[in-house]
């Protein structure tokens, strides 16, 4: 049966560069249109403001970009009743209470709340004060019992969302494998590279292993270290080759990375995280090695399909055997590459979203009918 056609309105924090929005709204926007969504995106920040978001100081230049970003979004909001759904990634603005979200659901509209990290937990911005200041932990629980649905990265978001009120589903982040190109065969024919992809705002987790990669890097020099993305980093005794990150500069550091880093510190905040970075490795067939916690335990298979770890002597000892046995490597790679494409198909996840805007809507519509049968009986 063909599927009614529908029209979404999709509001990003992030333009196309920020993988937040890539990977929960860009990439599914070709698979939703083929199953008849008419997708429009809009999103806060515009490319410059986004690389000015990872720059320190300029706290006025930032000031005036936020301002500017609002009034675009309030212009585009204007027509928020040509659209079935108003798909949220994150909060419409990054400031203030859910004013305009409660203005919005009272005058009928359809509300999807989106988020893959713990926005009710309060972290600072190392690159933006005003950013962590104006961050308000009760405005995303105030949204999840506004909306008429939250779409979680994973389980727990999905709980803690529903705690609070929220009519709340797990959507898990696709990997688009057509993308990323598989690995070469691993070897230990040439310099084996342990890599880094991330932002300049998480590279600092890489600390949290820094005396076992000190030892690592002093047993075995022939070993490349490369991060992508993690700006002025350095670490002593650790020869880091840092790159700037850029969409196909990604590609081609996976291609190089043997073995994919993904420190996470063992906290609630953690918890929230949705595993991009190990899902990324993964469908590269790059060998994930990650903290053992949150959602890291529900996508990796440990010694299967990557390694968790919990404690520095189950850091060293994984990423060392993975360093020594490229059969290892080899056989972990072609696991994990299998287990993104049958897990995470883009195709998959967008057929979902399209069954959930459809149970969604359908949900309002008998709300609706069943209110204006009440209230016509009211006045007989």
């Amino acid at each position: 049966m063909t599927q009614p056609p529908l029209k979404v309105l999709f509001l990003t924090r992030y333009p196309y560069e920020g993988a937040s929005s890539r990977y929960r709204i860009y990439q599914y926007v070709p698979h939703l249109e083929a199953l008849g969504v008419r997708c429009d995106v809009q999103s806060f920040m515009d490319a410059e403001m986004y690389r000015l978001s990872f720059s320190p100081g300029r706290t006025g230049r930032k000031a005036w970009a936020t301002l500017k970003a609002a009034l675009r979004r309030m212009q585009r909001l204007l027509r928020f009743r040509e659209y079935d759904i108003i798909y949220m990634q994150r909060e419409l603005f990054p400031f203030g209470p859910p004013l305009v979200e409660r203005f919005m659901k009272s005058q009928g509209a359809i509300l999807f709340f989106d988020y893959d990290d713990a926005l009710f937990i309060k972290k600072p911005s190392r690159y933006n004060p005003i950013a962590t200041f104006l961050r308000s932990p009760q405005k995303i629980l105030d949204l999840f019992g506004l909306v008429d649905c939250v779409v979680a990265g994973n389980d727990w978001l999905r709980d803690r969302a529903a705690e609070h009120g929220a009519h709340a589903v797990t959507v898990e982040v696709a990997e688009d494998t057509t993308r990323i190109g598989m690995h070469v065969p691993h070897t230990n024919n040439r310099p084996v590279t342990i890599g880094w992809l991330g932002s300049k705002s998480t590279v600092k987790y890489l600390r949290f292993i820094e005396p076992v990669l000190q030892e690592i890097a002093a047993s075995y020099p022939g070993l490349r270290f490369e991060i992508m993305g993690g700006g002025d980093f350095a670490m002593e005794g650790v020869p880091w080759v840092v790159n700037e990150w850029s969409l196909d500069g990604e590609l081609q550091a996976l291609a190089r990375f043997d073995i994919g880093l993904m420190p996470l510190p063992m906290e609630d905040w953690a918890k929230g995280k949705s595993g991009g970075k190990a899902r990324t490795y993964m469908a590269a067939g790059v060998v994930p090695v990650c903290s053992a916690i949150g959602y890291n335990l529900e996508l990796i298979r440990d010694g299967e399909t990557g390694f968790l770890c919990a404690t520095d002597a189950e850091w060293k000892n994984s990423i060392c055997r993975l360093v020594e046995d490229a059969a290892l490597r080899q056989r972990v790679a072609l696991a994990a590459r299998r287990n993104v494409e049958e897990r995470f198909s883009i195709s998959k996840q967008a057929r979902t979203l399209r069954e959930l805007f459809d149970r969604v809507v359908a949900m309002h519509h008998r709300k609706k009918q069943g209110l204006n049968i009440h209230e016509q009986s009211a006045t007989r």
